[in-house]
């Protein structure tokens, strides 16, 4: 029986970005496949009790900010923990990696997710940028004009999964799925190659 992870992420978080290559690794090590699920935290966070981050009590914000640095040192990635262009609106990013998702398969989404969460937290770049995140595409070999045809059902797709996300009470990005089981945040990873590795 196939293993089938869902994964629930904003392509603007940055503790997606420290997950994903690790994520990436772990499921080429186990076979599985995955669901590559971007969504709108901001229609999940009103009924889940969470706030956009300038809207968080300071200390909440000062901690995060502890946080990314202790992991970033932890696992040697490249992370600016005030990148230049953020936040910025994620819609459009979402809805490309579900069109090539669409497109090209689970492979080519994960590949453009990473490379648009790299974009923004080690490159300075702007992906909330139109022509940004066409760049970003050619650079994965993908076709953005092309994949931008599919937006109605991508759209479609995108507003399905944060529906499908509330209803199954994900809260917080990324959270990863197996078997009904939630697990929250890459700082989790662990567990979730615990239950792959069964």
């Amino acid at each position: 029986m196939a293993k089938i992870v869902d994964y629930y992420f904003s392509p603007m978080s940055p503790w997606t970005y420290l997950g994903h290559t690790r994520f990436s690794a772990m499921l080429a090590r186990y076979g599985a496949q995955v669901e590559v699920k971007p969504v709108d935290f901001g229609k999940i966070f009103p009924v889940s009790g969470g706030l956009p981050l300038k809207q968080r009590a300071p200390q909440r914000q000062a901690y995060r900010m502890v946080e990314l640095r202790r992991f970033r040192d932890h696992l040697g990635v490249p992370l600016n923990l005030e990148p230049k262009f953020f936040p910025v609106p994620t819609d459009d990013a979402a809805l490309l990696i579900i069109a090539a998702d669409q497109d090209q398969g689970a492979s080519a989404a994960m590949n453009l997710a990473g490379a648009i969460l790299r974009a923004c937290w080690a490159e300075e770049r702007n992906i909330g940028d139109a022509q940004t995140l066409a760049q970003i595409a050619g650079e994965q070999g993908l076709n953005a004009t092309a994949l931008r045809d599919n937006a109605v059902q991508a759209r479609a797709a995108y507003d399905g999964y944060t529906q499908e996300a509330i209803e199954r009470q994900v809260f917080g990005a990324p959270t990863y799925v197996f078997e009904g089981e939630p697990f929250w945040g890459q700082d989790r990873l662990d567990f979730l190659e615990r239950v792959l590795a069964r």
